[in-house]
């Protein structure tokens, strides 16, 4: 495998399903030694806000809906499964599913994408309360407002990839 390779396979995934955002870093030559998180996510978020719309449009949508389908399937990326995990998303009783389901379905039939945000350090509760605050956004509100939630989960996986700060 190629060094763009190998940084493709662990950096491809921070942005949900994809890989583009790190094959134009590297392609870019947007990597400096020493690597950290903070100075990759600048490179990345860099290259995410200058694609189209619709490139951007693709990364809100290959965000899985928060305690929806693909988690009942067991389908989520390992980095989703854990971040629903660690907000209590795999542990909803009947009604809390009910309500998640209802918002997930209203929410993508408003804005063409699924609800997303970093859901680190937020239990159901605090969750639940920004998706009923953020359903009543404008289109363009709430594309900025998702886009912005992709930026700090990318960031809060790349820290537990690459060290804060050199060394």
């Amino acid at each position: 495998m190629t060094a763009r390779g190998d940084f493709i396979e662990v950096f491809g995934g921070v942005f949900e399903h994809s890989p583009f955002i790190a094959e134009r870093v590297y392609d870019e030559g947007l990597i400096f030694v020493p690597m950290t998180a903070k100075g990759l996510h600048d490179a990345m978020v860099s290259v995410f806000r200058r694609a189209s719309r619709e490139e951007r449009l693709s990364v809100l949508r290959a965000h899985p809906d928060l305690a929806g389908r693909l988690a009942i399937a067991g389908e989520l990326t390992e980095d989703s499964r854990q971040e629903q995990a660690g907000a209590g998303l795999d542990r909803l009783n009947a009604a809390e599913h009910a309500r998640f389901t209802e918002l997930n379905a209203a929410y993508t039939g408003k804005f063409g994408f699924p609800f997303i945000i970093a859901v680190k350090g937020l239990d159901k509760s605090d969750i639940l309360a920004a998706f009923e605050t953020r359903i009543h956004n404008s289109a363009d509100e709430e594309f900025e407002t998702a886009a912005a939630q992709v930026e700090k989960i990318a960031r809060l996986r790349l820290v537990t990839l690459l060290p804060e700060n050199p060394k």
